[in-house]
């Protein structure tokens, strides 16, 4: 790949040192010859400048398979990353704000809480190499989707997270796995596979919330009279 480049480069720095070495002859022509020769070689340097600039981006910024996106990638800028060095939010703030978005949309509170735990530990400031943010680790667009103007706060987040999952539980029928799997590695894999992605990710991510929430009814179960 870099051949290529130095190969285009070397080749645009060749039909740039032959216009300057012609250039003396233009002077002594019309300027109707000149304008015509400048029209013949324009195509030719555009085509390899566009060639040198198609490489040069595809070495820098190599693409990542649609596959491998969670639900949408959109880059954020680096310098707008904040810091991932907070404490999780402590019960007695976060409670209230999962309750009332799980009451709003209609889901579990616990369900919620377990996602909350997984995607980000509780950290409100939490970034992920993709890019997602916050408690519930909302991708960039699906933020945007969701009009949510601070991803980072998180009243805002739990909402739009919450309202994620509602979505997926009616596009599911309540499948859990198939909700969880689709919140972790995007709809379009469990679309494609038909169930739970076998990402070892998605796997486990799948795995640890069912297993916290069985847990959790067991203990209800046990302390009801």
């Amino acid at each position: 790949m870099t051949l290529t480049i130095r190969r285009l480069a070397q080749s645009l720095f060749s039909l740039t040192v032959v216009m300057a070495w012609l250039a003396p002859a233009w002077a002594q022509t019309s300027a109707n010859f000149e304008t015509s020769v400048r029209a013949a070689m324009a195509p030719s340097i555009a085509r390899q400048r566009s060639s040198v600039e198609k490489q040069a981006a595809s070495v820098v910024r190599p693409h990542m398979p649609a596959s491998a996106r969670p639900f949408f990638v959109v880059p954020i800028a680096a310098d707008s990353m904040p810091a991932v060095d907070c404490e999780p939010l402590s019960p007695e703030k976060l409670d209230p704000v999962v309750d009332h978005a799980a009451q709003k949309e209609g889901v579990s509170s616990d369900l919620v809480h377990a996602v909350i735990e997984e995607e980000s530990g509780a950290r409100p400031c939490a970034v992920s190499s993709s890019g997602a943010v916050g408690l519930m680790q909302l991708m960039p667009a699906t933020a945007g989707e969701m009009e949510v103007q601070d991803p980072f706060d998180p009243e805002q987040n739990v909402e739009a997270g919450t309202k994620l999952l509602k979505f997926l539980l009616n596009k599911y029928d309540d499948n859990l796995p198939f909700v969880l799997g689709a919140y972790n590695a995007g709809a379009g894999r469990v679309n494609e596979e038909g169930g739970v992605p076998q990402i070892p990710e998605t796997l486990k991510y799948v795995a640890d919330i069912v297993r916290k929430l069985s847990r959790q009814d067991e203990k209800k179960t046990v302390t009801q009279p």
